[in-house]
């Protein structure tokens, strides 16, 4: 440890390869597929065309160039570009529907997890790639996860998030889902819960549907999490890590408040119309559960996310970028922790920022002290309220001191 710099590790950034890319890494069985796709393919992010910031995704050199003078050393990598076969972002889209579109959309995160693991190894001390699967097929989702694991992908697995409208995938306190949980726990493979997937169309992206659906997306990026703790899946398998990243953490405590207060009620017998069947009401509390198998990667936290950080059980607390998303703390990512951070303690800042993150995904802390010398902002820096904001301020920085 460098004691008068911070170690940052971003627990949230985003990377992908281009389709040019992804074509290298596709199995040759899909190429003649592949390529009727891409020539009727048209980008959503027509407004990237313009400008150089696209090859930030794949390019080290432009990537590492904007997170060093942020003073970021490491990063937790989620998938951002387009992979072959898939109809929109890869976070956002929505679950294959049948089995054509399982096949290909299947080969297509193969060749993602495929580029992913060469990215990593471009710097493996300073990056934890997180591998994607599908959940269609439990067997297919395990024999992902497992090559996930042994290729060095240390970040663990990406589990798709779907809402009420996907009808054709169970929910995931279903315990047909059990195999599942079983290897991921046998594998010691983390689970992330990206935010922003699952929330329902409403019409016109860009229009009033839309913005209902950004209001709506903190609920529908709770919905597992919920289903995990209340359907018994942590009993049964106790060793599981599961991460919950970009939707902050403020509403925390007061979701396991409700949720404990619930369950209790049900647990003294609460009178209630509905007869549960035996063994539905969990033995411990959400808390209990989430003290277990939980962590929350807050990007962009604010200081209301900084104030419940506190209040979660300890080490399960971390901080992310979002690089390289417009929405992302970059380049201001000294200012916004001046201003988000202010009061915290050297040591608590230091796990938030570094430590934390380090357990779940397995950094060396110490191979990454060269680069933090280099680049680590200064404790005495940080420790700097922000009074002023600077020129040009994005929105994640004048949005740091408001309450979600």
């Amino acid at each position: 440890m460098i004691k008068d710099r911070y170690t940052i590790i971003s627990a949230d950034t985003h990377a992908g390869g281009s389709h040019a890319q992804y074509r290298e890494y596709l199995d040759p069985q899909f190429h003649e597929e592949f390529d009727a796709w891409r020539g009727q393919y048209k980008n959503p992010f027509r407004d990237l065309r313009a400008s150089d910031d696209r090859v930030r995704n794949w390019d080290s050199e432009r990537r590492w160039g904007d997170q060093e003078r942020d003073g970021v050393v490491g990063e937790v990598i989620f998938p951002n570009t387009i992979p072959p076969f898939f109809p929109s972002f890869v976070l956002f889209a929505p679950q294959p529907a049948n089995a054509e579109e399982y096949r290909l959309r299947r080969a297509g995160v193969v060749a993602h997890n495929r580029w992913l693991v060469d990215f990593v190894e471009e710097c493996p001390e300073r990056r934890a790639g997180i591998g994607q699967v599908f959940v269609n097929d439990i067997d297919d989702a395990i024999a992902d996860a497992t090559w996930i694991k042994e290729h060095g992908l240390r970040g663990g697995v990406l589990l798709p998030m779907f809402g009420p409208d996907v009808t054709w995938l169970p929910a995931y306190f279903e315990d047909s889902y059990d195999p599942l949980w079983a290897a991921l726990q046998d594998l010691d493979v983390p689970i992330n819960l990206h935010g922003g997937a699952g929330t329902p169309l409403h019409g016109d992206p860009f229009g009033v549907g839309g913005m209902i659906r950004m209001v709506e997306t903190t609920y529908f990026s709770q919905r597992p999490l919920l289903h995990l703790l209340l359907g018994g899946v942590f009993e049964r398998f106790p060793r599981l890590k599961v991460v919950i990243t970009e939707i902050g953490c403020d509403w925390v405590p007061d979701f396991l408040r409700r949720l404990d207060s619930t369950v209790k009620a049900l647990q003294d017998g609460m009178q209630i119309e509905l007869r549960f069947k035996e063994g539905t009401i969990p033995s411990a509390l959400p808390s209990e559960h989430f003290a277990q198998n939980c962590w929350i990667a807050a990007s962009q936290p604010r200081v209301s996310d900084a104030e419940a950080g506190r209040l979660l059980p300890p080490g399960r607390f971390m901080w992310g970028n979002d690089y390289p998303h417009d929405e992302g703390t970059f380049p201001f990512t000294r200012e916004t922790l001046r201003a988000v951070f202010e009061g915290y303690a050297e040591e608590e800042l230091r796990a938030v920022l570094a430590g934390n993150a380090a357990a779940i995904y397995d950094f060396d802390l110490d191979a990454l002290d060269p680069y933090v010398e280099r680049f680590g902002p200064l404790v005495r820096e940080i420790e700097e309220p922000l009074t002023t904001m600077p020129e040009g301020a994005n929105s994640a920085l004048k949005r740091a001191k408001v309450s979600h």
